[in-house]
């Protein structure tokens, strides 16, 4: 079998999801070339694990900040890029596309009758899910924006829907527990901000990952460049993780034990409704400033125990390599029976 692997580049957390299911489509005998979109080519890092990979404009997101620039983010995208790439890619060579949540992949697939699968976070807002933010239109848009014809939506939870585990690799780090450390991760605010909000809770250290060429330690603030490894070194012996509602990087807090205060990017449907179940499923607290009083009130709390997700990589991939011969539903509860999945504290 070999498939072709559409990859929704602007956030890491996609890219994350692919790397974990590289090596386990590789050892399933499928053969898999990948196409990333919606990040300049000189802005991807540590792509080893898919070879020769194409890219594609695709569409994204602008931020200004922790919020989404609508302007910029409709003037700055190309519709009619978009089309052309979708219409120009060749699928002959292709069984399966699989699609996290790319467009010209999905699209390309539809529209030429290629077999297509939908795996990403994404695809679980085709479901009901405990928020305010998900219904019929994001519904809608998310199969405009990435049409597939078996949908696999992953999250922490399945609310008894077909909905499975998060998709992301075991600790590369023992978890451990440093009570004053904490990891920041909010690339799209700016470093002086953060550092002014952060210094003032001088009883802890901050950690913070930001785009900087080299480490700066200013007091009890730490600036680190990006650094997968290094991010995942101080994230598995921190207490706390200050980030926003990307659903990989909380999934790999929860997965860590690692309490989490989250800011979701305002006008990211997808971010409101992550803080909103995370909120719902008692495994993170929610603010929108980091001037906010709830910052000492997080600080003060206690490291939650990590959460045990499965290898659902494994479970997907040898499904993708049988040909899909079952049921996403069958799938659903073979990987969730395979793990200690989150308690729901809200209901």
């Amino acid at each position: 079998m070999k498939v072709l692997y559409g990859v929704q580049a602007t956030g890491n957390g996609h890219i994350t999801r692919a790397r974990v299911m590289a090596p386990a489509l590789a050892k399933a005998g499928v053969e898999v070339d990948y196409l990333f979109s919606g990040r300049a080519p000189d802005g991807f890092f540590n792509m080893e694990p898919f070879g020769e990979y194409q890219c594609k404009r695709g569409l994204t997101f602008y931020m200004e900040g922790s919020k989404v620039d609508k302007w910029k983010t409709l003037t700055g995208n190309n519709p009619l890029r978009l089309v052309q790439d979708i219409l120009a890619l060749n699928l002959d060579d292709y069984d399966l596309v699989i699609t996290d949540f790319e467009p010209v992949t999905a699209w390309a697939a539809k529209l030429k009758g290629v077999p297509s699968i939908g795996i990403a976070h994404q695809y679980a807002f085709l479901h009901q899910l405990p928020d305010s933010k998900s219904g019929f239109f994001f519904r809608h848009q998310i199969k405009c924006f990435a049409p597939a014809k078996i949908a696999v939506g992953i999250h922490w939870h399945h609310f008894n829907q077909a909905i499975c585990p998060p998709l992301i690799q075991p600790p590369l780090f023992p978890p451990a527990k440093c009570a004053n450390k904490v990891v920041v991760y909010l690339p799209h605010d700016n470093v002086e901000m953060i550092k002014r909000a952060l210094a003032v809770h001088s009883a802890y250290d901050f950690f913070v990952y930001a785009p900087v060429d080299q480490a700066l330690d200013d007091g009890n603030v730490h600036f680190r460049p990006f650094a997968r490894e290094g991010f995942h070194r101080d994230l598995s012996d921190c207490a706390g993780v200050i980030c926003n509602s990307g659903f990989g990087l909380l999934s790999e807090a929860i997965q860590y034990g690692k309490k989490i205060l989250t800011l979701p990017q305002l006008g990211q449907a997808e971010q409101e409704s992550n803080a909103e179940v995370l909120e719902h499923l008692g495994l993170g607290t929610v603010i929108h400033d980091l001037y906010s009083e709830r910052v000492a009130q997080w600080l003060a709390l206690p490291m939650p125990e990590p959460q045990l997700f499965p290898d659902l990589a494994t479970v997907l991939a040898e499904w993708i390599a049988a040909g899909c011969n079952r049921t996403v539903q069958s799938v659903v509860d073979d990987a969730w029976s395979r793990t200690c999945r989150p308690s729901v504290s809200g209901g």
